[in-house]
């Protein structure tokens, strides 16, 4: 678990500062005097739509790659190991069929988004070259974890990709891009460009050989391969359409179309913060699971399962409660636009949904690398069934923004709910313990503390002192019931940093 805590740590620290790079972008596109709320809702559906190109052409290629490279690592020689050349091909050649279909029902998407999101048929076919950027830099990321460099790719995807939204966005302000219309061109090669980055960091460490003999291991494992990449593409496909299907939504059902998007892309992205720690200890212990599962050590996997669970419940808690303690006033003090304040609810129920599927730790990654992956389509479908009408339902007659969000509660909880019973039926593994209780019990004290004290006081000054308060509160208390093995080795880790002796200065 050290490996893996210590890859997990370094890249939520990573994907921390990315989504701090990320929420300086969101002030910028939100505040007042800035671009318009059209403008904003048109990059979170860019997102949304490219994230639906690579679920739709990647055909199963990332679960090939977490699944088989053991195998083909443990047979073959370095330059003989063909799995990254059929995942490229495969890809590029489903997203050659998603521009085929692209082009094919442009006329369905413009009577479906003409009238409440025009500016996205304006730009429509600028999202393809963002969509392929995403497709082949998730392929190479996909490889690059079992390479165990999943800092560096934390890094190109978290940071880098925001580094450059951000410097399109200043040179925007300054009038080097003049107006919007060079602004959303120059961002649809962005992440072409992280693409880019990874690959010539591949290929310089030399581990990048392509070929195009069909190997051994190829051969061998041929009819399992395809079965695999069957029923896994079929479960992420329909995940994915769960995923970005409440954005897409937003812009064709609500009559607000991409205002609407805009708010619930602001609320989103402030979710993300609960999000970071599950990106970092994914990408962390993908490797570890399938060399796990190839050498039957359930014993790792349990562990693994455990401390995913309350790693990321601790982080997601905490974060939840104090994004939520400081939203509203957050608004007012940064001078948002006037009619963000919306996003406040939809913030709400997304942030409890991140809590959910965040505390049932790495179910879904323990799922697609063991032999029983075909419970991964089975459970997307189930997924799917009631993510659609249920979203569509909410939105359309009842809640308008707030309800996707409130879907989205539902469905991921009854998803990750299935998740849970089958690794306890299947394996015997369940990520729970009493710590689980003290976290959510310790979140919900910390934050009703830090309400009853500063919710009347406003202003950047009570912003810090909520928000300083709340954190003495919180890490004092994840420390004093020592709710993670993790917590431990990393709090004796900076104090050794900071040249003190272990004891030295005793556990608050």
């Amino acid at each position: 678990m050290s490996q893996i805590r210590r890859q997990s740590i370094i890249s939520s620290v990573m994907v921390y500062f990315g989504f701090a790079l990320g929420f300086f972008n969101t002030y910028l596109f939100t505040k007042e005097g800035g671009f318009s709320k059209e403008e904003y809702g048109l990059t979170g559906i860019f997102i949304a739509v490219a994230n639906l190109m690579f679920s739709l052409a990647n055909l199963g290629m990332p679960s090939y790659i977490f699944k088989f490279y053991p195998y083909y690592n443990d047979n073959l020689d370095k330059r003989k190991n063909d799995i990254l050349t059929w995942a490229l091909l495969v890809a590029l050649g489903g997203f050659c069929f998603v521009v085929i279909g692209g082009i094919y029902f442009k006329d369905l998407i413009i009577y479906k988004f003409g009238k409440n999101s025009p500016e996205f048929v304006k730009y429509y076919y600028w999202i393809f070259p963002f969509g392929l950027g995403l497709t082949l830099y998730s392929i190479l990321e996909s490889y690059a974890w079992q390479l165990k460099k999943s800092i560096f790719t934390n890094f190109l995807r978290e940071v880098q990709f925001r580094a450059f939204t951000t410097i399109l966005i200043v040179f925007t302000f300054i009038g080097l891009l003049g107006e919007f219309d060079l602004f959303i061109k120059i961002y649809s090669f962005t992440y072409l460009a992280i693409a880019l980055i990874l690959l010539v960091y591949l290929l310089s460490k030399g581990y990048i050989h392509l070929t195009f003999k069909v190997s051994v291991v190829t051969k061998k494992y041929s009819k399992k391969i395809l079965t695999l990449i069957k029923f896994i593409y079929g479960g992420t496909l329909v995940y994915a359409i769960a995923g970005v299907f409440d954005t897409i939504l937003l812009a064709s059902v609500s009559t607000n179309g991409l205002i609407a998007v805009a708010i619930y892309s602001l609320a989103q992205n402030m979710a993300s913060l609960i999000q970071a720690p599950q990106r970092g200890i994914i990408s962390s212990s993908i490797a570890a699971l399938a060399q796990a599962w190839k050498d039957k050590d359930h014993n790792r996997i349990k562990r693994i399962y455990k401390q995913s669970s309350i790693n990321q419940l601790i982080f997601s808690v905490g974060m939840f409660a104090l994004i939520w303690l400081n939203f509203s006033d957050g608004i007012f003090t940064f001078h948002l636009q006037s009619g963000y304040l919306d996003a406040r609810w939809v913030f709400f129920f997304i942030g409890l949904m991140r809590i959910v599927d965040m505390g049932t730790g790495v179910n879904s990654q323990i799922i697609a690398t063991s032999t029983l992956w075909k419970f991964e389509f089975f459970t997307g479908i189930i997924l799917l069934i009631l993510t659609l009408p249920l979203n569509y339902i909410l939105t359309k007659y009842y809640f308008d923004i707030v309800g996707p969000a409130i879907a989205n509660l539902i469905t991921f909880s009854v998803y990750n709910a299935i998740r849970f019973w089958y690794l306890q039926k299947k394996f015997n593994m369940q990520p729970f313990t009493k710590e689980t209780l003290y976290t959510i019990i310790l979140g919900i004290t910390a934050f009703y503390c830090c309400y009853f004290l500063f919710d009347r006081y406003t202003g950047f000054l009570w912003l810090v002192t909520r928000s300083t308060c709340f954190i003495a509160i919180y890490a004092s208390g994840t420390l004093l019931l020592k709710l993670s093995s993790d917590i431990l080795p990393v709090w004796n880790t900076i104090l050794k940093k900071l040249g003190k002796k272990r004891g030295e200065v005793p556990l608050p």
